[in-house]
């Protein structure tokens, strides 16, 4: 879409893109819009994705907050929907208390680019990527207690998952946010002191002409979540189970960002449940030092150089499949050729004074080894993390 016909404005390029509201897809929003018949009014905007827009939404019956997340009208067969479903039948309690997002409501909407599912979640906080980001800008580090308990939350989340027979199947700091629960109840005043006002400009053509149908007649910036300070207080949240799959009913291919892929996608044909452990890895690693164990640049090879030797050696049956990738490289990578101590265990040597951590080296050690089939399973993991706090 040509962005040069409206009247300029930043939230033209930093928001969701325009194109994406037409047949199929987004449904178009405004401030003060509401839903189901006028059980959720809308108040801000708290997110969107490639195939979802999410917005702060307040509920007339149980008035409280929550998170709206409208699909896109070409999504509306909703495998996220049938997904949480499966899991709030297999929990004994509520999906809250395994640590994976509250679903309070589901219905369809129908608008101008078509009918759209739409899911009602407990609010969360700001995602565990936004926070991580904030301590790594200030150089400083989550303290020990809230590590060891976002570590132990997110593998009782796992191991729950995976008891279920499912995989999410894109863990990741954008999929993981904070609860909110002492919001829930606040008023718009006092939530917005912490998300931020919403910050909005009308949509409109430099020629004056109408908008087409389909279009909403406002940007709304993002909230920012910019007074969030609770991090040491709330629970994680897993959510976005839209990848989400059963064990044995694996997709052919797997949505992933570039540095959180997992080895056996690359040296293999197949993977299974067994990435979620990976990944889990890869997150508790990054609430350790606030970054990733490894950038991707675009290339599988220089992403392969650093995971060699980050907890072990690139186990003999891939070393073909190595080989044959520096071949083709245009990069000089040398491994080092000492493998007595893991990259692994030098950082937490050099960067992770506290003994209470400790036992996250050998969680994260078990969790990231190359095959899948050697990986420690969630519950393994958890048993070593409880064993080291007795």
């Amino acid at each position: 879409m040509d962005l040069s016909i409206f009247c300029q404005s930043n939230l033209l390029y930093t928001q969701e893109s325009l194109s994406r509201y037409q047949p199929g897809g987004y449904h178009p929003v405004n401030l003060g819009n509401t839903f189901k018949d006028d059980r959720y009014k809308i108040h801000h905007k708290l997110g969107w994705g490639g195939f979802s827009t999410v917005w702060l939404a307040k509920d007339k019956d149980r008035n409280q907050w929550v998170s709206l997340k409208i699909m896109t009208a070409d999504s509306s067969v909703s495998r996220e929907l049938q997904n949480l479903k499966y899991l709030e039948r297999h929990s004994q309690g509520e999906l809250s208390s395994n640590y994976v997002v509250q679903l309070l409501d589901a219905f369809t909407h129908e608008g101008p680019n078509g009918v759209h599912q739409c899911l009602v979640f407990e609010l969360l906080g700001p995602s565990v990527d936004k926070v991580l980001a904030d301590y790594h800008e200030s150089h400083d580090k989550l303290c020990s207690e809230t590590v060891l308990r976002m570590s132990t939350q997110l593998l009782k989340a796992v191991k729950y998952i995976h008891s279920a027979g499912m995989c999410h199947g894109d863990i990741s700091g954008r999929n993981i946010a904070f609860s909110c629960t002492h919001l829930w109840k606040q008023t718009e005043e006092q939530l917005f002191d912490v998300l931020g006002f919403p910050e909005v400009e009308p949509l409109t053509r430099v020629d004056g002409t109408p908008l087409r149908n389909g279009l909403p007649s406002q940007l709304v910036k993002a909230a920012e979540w910019d007074d969030w300070i609770d991090e040491d207080d709330e629970d994680i949240r897993l959510f976005d189970f839209g990848e989400g799959f059963f064990q044995g009913q694996e997709p052919k291919k797997l949505a992933q960002p570039g540095s959180l892929r997992v080895p056996e996608t690359i040296f293999t044909d197949s993977f299974n449940y067994r990435v979620d452990l990976w990944r889990t890895g890869c997150m508790i690693y990054s609430f350790l030092f606030t970054t990733w164990p490894f950038w991707y640049l675009g290339e599988d090879e220089v992403l392969v150089f650093q995971m060699i030797g980050f907890v072990e050696r690139l186990p003999s049956e891939w070393e073909s499949k190595w080989t044959s990738m520096l071949m083709r490289s245009s990069h000089d990578l040398e491994l080092e050729e000492d493998y007595g101590t893991s990259k692994l265990e030098r950082k937490f040597a050099g960067l992770v004074p506290n003994p209470t951590l400790k036992p996250l080296l050998h969680v994260i050690q078990g969790l990231m080894r190359f095959l899948p089939s050697s990986r420690l399973t969630a519950e393994d993991a958890l048993d070593l993390l409880g064993n080291a706090q007795e």
